[in-house]
């Protein structure tokens, strides 16, 4: 699994002029999943973003994570964050995990962030949607349950 993960004063998504999940200070989590990930996969990626520190104590360094901080989740599904572009230059996405696989992990992931206590609001799965953020630092990190970077 891959995620983006954005530090934020607010985010919002939006399918079809419906605002689906809707946070203030928090984290902005779009989530690809991968033909080969799994639940493991899917726990790691959900504990390690729930305890990331990258949100600034009184000192002004990054040492809360956002149940230190007292934010919320919005994870958002991103098939594309498996785009391999190597080869010419429209994407393949010959590495994202079929639909049902993908759905059954992403409501895993989503599951698991709330029973770490933390309010998570979603997107809906498999439609278009709209992502309004504000990213605070800004603070993007990348992760892969795969640890690959």
């Amino acid at each position: 699994m891959r995620t983006v993960v954005q530090r934020v004063s607010r985010a919002t998504v939006t399918v079809a002029g419906e605002v689906t999940g809707e946070i203030g200070i928090g984290l902005l989590v779009l989530l690809g999943v991968g033909h080969d990930d799994n639940e493991r996969g899917a726990d790691y990626l959900a504990d390690k973003i729930a305890g990331l520190r990258i949100f600034e104590d009184d000192a002004g360094k990054m040492n809360r994570s956002v149940v230190d901080a007292g934010g919320s989740i919005l994870v958002v599904s991103q098939f594309t964050l498996y785009g391999d572009v190597r080869k010419g230059k429209r994407p393949s996405f010959d590495a994202a995990a079929p639909p049902d696989t993908a759905r059954r992990l992403y409501e895993h992931f989503v599951e698991r962030i709330r029973a770490a206590g933390l309010r998570c609001e979603t997107g809906r799965f498999q439609e278009i949607m709209k992502v309004e953020l504000v990213n605070e630092g800004p603070v993007t990190i990348l992760l892969d349950s795969e640890k690959s970077f």
